[in-house]
């Protein structure tokens, strides 16, 4: 059919050869996605990873980094959101109502711990939190009410390891599932559903990417009816990522092993160091002997990443940590972590924490990809100035 320049800019016959291969994943933008025909428009199922139906569904591009990211994790099912807390937040609209309860480790990352007050401000939903390290002894926090369990393993400012394997076994004794933030670990040093939880959530935002450029979130599952749970919330909500943010965590997974390695050696390094100075009083990072639940690490994890935190000594008052911590050099003040770039925080646990002990201020560390040695060199002099 003959048509106009106009329309010609809209309508064109050509179609790409097929056969074309390479290695980085294609990008396909969509919001509305094409149907052959009527029956294949009211046939096709938005649950159903082999039909596409709408953009906010997903495009190739995004179901494949949602098949990667459940095969990391040796997961069945895997759906996207546009950040970590988006992640938490549509498991728990997919899982609670009104009249429901859910518990939360009381060193949870801090928006999870705001999401859980506004549950219970809002929505009916009580939100209660519990000692990171009670193990086995969750069973008594259990309620008939109690639908989830929240775990961080380990606490992303505080860094204790709880026991998972036992807290899954009360929490599912009592009929409740589990849901562990596994960011810490990338899925690479922790694999979660074989130490008992029923879903697993990540920040894509941190070691996936690589770049300290992406926001997103993946929930991963392996039974059905729980995808579907969540699948569910995940459409009602309107939870959708962009192509070509699913492209740049795409192409960071390629190296994401290697990477995590080698934030996982130099932190070592750094924290060893950091634990002889005087100035120190406690090294917070899961590979320590002292650090607590050290011994669920040992038992469970093959990697730790480049996390971690210390506690100074009470000697030294907060103005003089803050001054420390605007000394560094290489270090940016900056949350999350995971990216080529070393990061500092200081934190009040104080104001955090009922139940925290520690006098001294703690500042938590996300060791990049920059040489060791030139970061111990910038502590020391950061040190030098307290």
């Amino acid at each position: 059919m003959k048509t106009s320049p106009q329309t010609q800019l809209i309508h064109n016959a050509y179609e790409p050869p097929a056969g074309f291969a390479a290695f980085p994943t294609p990008i396909h933008h969509a919001s509305t996605v094409l149907f052959k025909d009527v029956a294949a428009m009211r046939s096709g199922d938005w649950k159903d990873k082999n039909a596409y139906t709408y953009g906010l569904h997903g495009t190739p591009t995004t179901f494949t980094l949602e098949a990667r990211l459940a095969a990391i994790e040796d997961g069945l099912f895997c759906l996207l959101a546009p950040s970590g807390l988006a992640a938490i937040a549509m498991v728990d609209f997919a899982l609670l109502k009104s009249g429901d309860d859910v518990l939360l480790p009381d060193n949870v990352y801090n928006p999870n711990r705001e999401l859980g007050r506004w549950l219970s401000q809002d929505f009916g939903i009580t939100a209660r939190y519990y000692d990171p390290m009670i193990g086995a002894g969750i069973a008594e926090l259990m309620q008939p009410n109690t639908k989830l369990v929240w775990t961080e393993a380990p606490g992303s400012v505080s860094m204790e390891v709880p026991d998972l394997p036992a807290i899954c076994k009360a929490a599912h004794a009592a009929g409740a599932l589990v849901a562990l933030d596994n960011t810490w670990s990338a899925g690479l040093a922790l694999r979660g559903f074989e130490h008992g939880v029923d879903i697993i959530m990540q920040a894509l935002t941190k070691y996936q990417s690589g770049g300290s450029d992406v926001l997103m979130g993946a929930v991963i599952t392996r039974e059905r009816a729980l995808n579907d749970r969540i699948a569910m919330a995940h459409m009602r909500l309107g939870m959708g990522v962009s192509a070509d943010d699913a492209y740049l965590v795409l192409r960071g997974l390629s190296s994401m092993k290697l990477r995590f390695e080698a934030h996982d050696a130099a932190a070592r390094k750094v924290a060893a160091w950091l634990k002889a100075r005087p100035e120190i009083a406690r090294v917070l990072h899961p590979a320590f002997a002292d650090c607590p639940g050290h011994e669920h690490w040992k038992r469970d994890f093959t990697g730790a990443g480049g996390l971690f935190s210390v506690v100074f000594d009470a000697r030294y008052s907060e103005e003089q940590t803050d001054r420390f911590v605007d000394s560094l050099a290489l270090f940016g003040i900056g949350y999350s972590w995971g990216g080529a770039n070393s990061l500092v925080m200081p934190y009040r646990m104080q104001a955090m924490r009922k139940d925290w002990k520690d006098a001294g201020v703690l500042v938590r560390f996300n060791i990049g990809l920059e040489d060791a040695d030139d970061l111990i060199a910038d502590l020391e002099q950061g040190l030098g100035r307290l």
